[in-house]
């Protein structure tokens, strides 16, 4: 679904990403990994095309991603970003319903375009706001509904910035379980992760970055090993094992 092909980025002097290659598939969960300043939301931005390379190229089903249209690219992929901020008193079913706005052509959105809204933030647990105003909602609550806006997008692509983030446990788990009910329709998901565990339990394949660079691609068996860990955050690892057989991360 996507080909990346020496790939690089760079802001001034400094190189953000560089020389990066992936042959990413749908129908799994991608975690990327690696710690603050790794190009964890630099690869992402290239990948939503809402920055463009330095160097290098990205094709999204066999077509260069700035051939796309914008109406043709946001029914192909949709972004959820790490900030978010509405300061609008917009009510949260008319967040969610932005969602719908490639498909409606200038004209309002519909019945159905309401329905598929709301249905989306019952996926979330979060039916209840759908009359709150969405500045009024605690961080938390906000996350919730912008992942129900991201997935009223109804793209085969998702790509989620820290989708987790201010979320308590219950939420997290929720949301991660969303993700792997998506990859199930043979979608594809790529999620910018902190948690270390979270990403090991849930992700298919892990790409680590570290300095801009791909530092290992794989299962979080093959990525999160103790020695590699340490190089790359610069502290001590403990590899144990969760009862699912895959690999529990702890810092020491």
């Amino acid at each position: 679904m996507i080909k990346v092909r020496d790939l690089s980025f760079q802001l001034g002097q400094k190189y953000l990403l560089q020389q990066i290659d992936l042959d990413i598939d749908r129908g799994k969960f991608w975690a990327l990994v690696g710690p603050n300043g790794a190009g964890k939301s630099t690869l992402l931005n290239l990948l939503a095309r809402d920055m463009q390379p330095s160097a290098g190229f990205i094709c999204l089903d066999g077509k260069k991603l700035n051939h796309y249209s914008e109406i043709e690219l946001a029914k192909k992929r949709a972004y959820l970003l790490q900030q978010r901020q509405v300061e609008f008193p917009f009510q949260v079913l008319e967040i969610v319903l932005l969602g719908r706005t490639p498909y409606l052509n200038g004209v309002k959105e519909g019945e159905q375009d309401r329905r598929k809204a709301f249905d989306s933030l019952k996926k979330l647990e979060s039916e209840q706001f759908s009359d709150r105003v969405y500045p009024t909602l605690s961080g938390g609550e906000a996350s919730r509904v912008d992942m129900a806006r991201t997935i009223t997008q109804e793209t085969d692509l998702l790509l989620l910035d820290e989708p987790s983030n201010h979320l308590d446990p219950r939420h997290q788990i929720r949301i991660l379980k969303l993700c792997r009910t998506l990859v199930a329709e043979n979608r594809l998901v790529i999620a910018a992760m902190h948690d270390l565990n979270l990403a090991s339990l849930f992700a298919d394949q892990v790409i680590m970055l570290h300095q801009g660079h791909i530092i290992d691609v794989g299962p979080p068996e093959q990525v999160f090993k103790a020695s590699q860990l340490e190089d790359v955050y610069q502290l001590p690892f403990e590899i144990l094992s969760h009862s699912s057989g895959r690999p529990l991360v702890m810092p020491c």
